[in-house]
């Protein structure tokens, strides 16, 4: 398969996860400054993802699974907690972000520590997804 779309996604989604990890390591080390840029980039690292996925869905529709038989209940035990994640993580970005951007940080960090590996896992899994449907099989 040519680099278009689906693979571009994933290399959104893969960068995503990395500044994510970043900027967790930035916070660790009080690093707060490096921590808003990491974290910043991957909300709009995201955001790019989401269009891309939108104008992707938009052209070729739902893509079947076309690995062998046993291995579809592994892709969707894979798909559905990332789609379910990935709808949840939207609404708990924009609202940790915006709590940390206005130094709310007492009620920002509780919902950071719930925010990030829910995130993380959308982004990983995101990988994941890709490679069951365009490069594995």
């Amino acid at each position: 398969m040519p680099f278009g779309l689906p693979t571009l996604n994933a290399l959104l989604n893969s960068t995503a996860g990395v500044l994510l990890l970043l900027g967790f390591v930035a916070i660790k080390q009080k690093k707060v400054k490096l921590h808003r840029a990491c974290m910043l980039a991957a909300f709009v690292v995201s955001c790019i993802f989401l269009v891309c996925y939108v104008i992707h869905h938009l052209q070729v529709g739902s893509v079947r699974f076309r690995g062998p038989a046993a291995l579809r209940p592994v892709y969707f035990a894979v798909l559905i907690p990332h789609v379910l994640l990935a709808i949840a993580v939207v609404p708990l970005a924009v609202t940790t972000i915006s709590r940390g951007l206005k130094g709310n940080i007492v009620k920002h960090r509780p919902l950071a520590r719930l925010t990030l590996p829910i995130w993380l896992f959308v982004s990983v899994s995101g990988v994941v997804v890709y490679l069951m449907l365009y490069r594995l099989f």
